[in-house]
């Protein structure tokens, strides 16, 4: 019986060592109490201290399980200043070296910033005019000005051309083209559709074949896209496949953005814009030289569309005549339908041809013709071709033995495509310590002990452009 009493009295030390560790430190017992002998009605009912002693609930989000901290939260207020200094506010030796190192950064990229700008201001060199393809008179004149024209020169990476000049110095006369031919690809050459059964798919405006072929005997042809270079070369590669028409090709590189559109600006074309005549079908990529511009309607894909062909004739009398600036001719038919308006124009200078004809030298054989009972006005049958026709006819003549010369020729030149397109792969490099090595201006692993090419028989003579 006393080993129940004294296994009960441990038990309840127990539990109230840990309710006191739950809430606050437990107090020192009475000297007078016994934990040897309890009163014996504390066997059966609580204590009076558990009695007083709060019963805690749980609080939500809480675990009901007693904590073990013996320096709860409310002994910290009870405790007063320590007299130590607070280091709440103050740096470190290294912090304070760090915002001073900031401190003297930020002033001396001011004050960089200040001699930038001031050195911007300076006055124009030769040099610089003649790269930024200006003169005294129409470059600012302010140091503002050139301050500005410099600062928006050095953040144009992404605005201008990535070249000052798009194309190489024109050939030297006869082998040269006096007149440059810029023409656009989408909706003018070409159209592209997509839909879920066949994804992209590319189709060739009607007689642009024949017209490429026939208008590069006056022209060189440039095409001038804003397509990148990967999506619109394999294009050009089926229009031209032996590079006989196309004399360049200019992608979306080389074109520049101004008011969030891009335009074509023909001022880094390197060629005299008075030669130049620009075939687009969006007015705002030929915003910076309207002048030098035609826009014909966009093709939609009609396989009876003429509106490339139709060009021809307008396009092969500038070429003929050649009028020292084209500009003019061009701004006479600005808002017309330039086929149109020019056949109108060609007849009219063919019926003054015919008359002009019978007035010098139809007469003697008008009188013959009535003297035979024959009708006058058949006189102009036996007219004379004008200058334009004949120039016409031997064009025609010079379309026809070239296409004869690539018919015959074509398997001569299937190999001459294929040797060229296994020694540009050939340079690709296969790896990338190739490429840093050609990078560096080394030749690629092979190519100097290589054998040259075996060489193809030469072909006939072409005919002469």
């Amino acid at each position: 019986m006393f080993a129940v009493i004294s296994r009960a009295a441990t038990g309840r030390q127990v539990a109230r060592s840990v309710r006191c560790m739950s809430s606050k430190p437990p107090r020192k017992p009475s000297s007078s109490s016994s934990p040897s002998a309890p009163p014996p009605e504390e066997l059966s009912g609580p204590s009076a201290s558990e009695q007083q002693a709060p019963v805690e609930e749980p609080i939500a989000g809480r675990s009901s399980v007693p904590t073990l901290d013996f320096n709860p939260a409310d002994t910290f207020e009870e405790q007063g200043r320590t007299g130590a200094r607070s280091s709440k506010g103050s740096l470190s030796s290294a912090e304070q070296q760090r915002r001073n190192m900031s401190r003297i950064t930020g002033v001396l990229f001011l004050l960089g910033l200040g001699a930038s700008a001031i050195h911007m201001g300076r006055e124009w060199s030769e040099e610089e005019l003649k790269s930024k393809k200006m003169t005294i008179e129409n470059a600012p004149s302010t140091r503002w000005g050139r301050t500005t024209r410099r600062f928006s020169d050095f953040f144009g990476y992404f605005s201008e051309p990535a070249w000052d000049e798009l194309l190489p110095p024109p050939y030297p006369p006869p082998h040269g083209k006096p007149y440059t031919l810029l023409l656009s690809l989408d909706d003018l050459l070409i159209t592209s559709t997509w839909d879920r059964e066949h994804g992209w798919r590319t189709a060739k405006r009607p007689g642009v074949d024949y017209f490429l072929a026939y208008i590069s005997q006056f022209y060189e042809v440039v095409i001038f896209t804003t397509q990148y270079f990967y999506t619109a070369q394999p294009v050009l590669d089926q229009l031209d496949r032996y590079n006989f028409y196309i004399s360049h090709r200019l992608y979306r590189e080389a074109t520049r953005a101004k008011d969030g559109q891009i335009v074509k600006d023909l001022s880094y074309l390197n060629r005299d814009l008075s030669k130049v005549v620009l075939l687009d079908t969006d007015p705002t990529h030929v915003s910076t030289h309207p002048e030098n511009s035609i826009i014909i309607p966009k093709w939609n894909g009609d396989p009876k569309d003429r509106g490339l062909v139709d060009m021809i004739p307008f396009l092969e009398s500038i070429a003929i005549y050649k009028p020292q600036d084209v500009r003019p001719i061009l701004q006479a038919y600005h808002g017309k339908n330039v086929p149109i308006e020019y056949a109108k124009k060609e007849a009219e200078g063919k019926a003054k041809h015919i008359e002009e004809w019978k007035q010098n030298k139809g007469n003697k054989s008008n009188s013959v013709g009535s003297f035979f009972g024959l009708s006058s006005n058949r006189s102009d049958v036996n007219a004379p071709p004008t200058y334009l026709e004949q120039k016409r006819k031997e064009a025609q003549m010079q379309y026809k033995e070239e296409l004869a010369y690539m018919a015959k020729n074509k398997d001569y030149l299937e190999k001459l495509l294929k040797q060229e397109q296994e020694m540009m792969a050939a340079q690709v490099p296969k790896n990338l310590w190739e490429a840093i090595d050609q990078f560096r201006g080394n030749p690629p692993p092979g190519q100097a002990d290589a054998s040259p090419p075996s060489q193809l028989p030469p072909p006939p003579a072409a005919p002469q452009k």
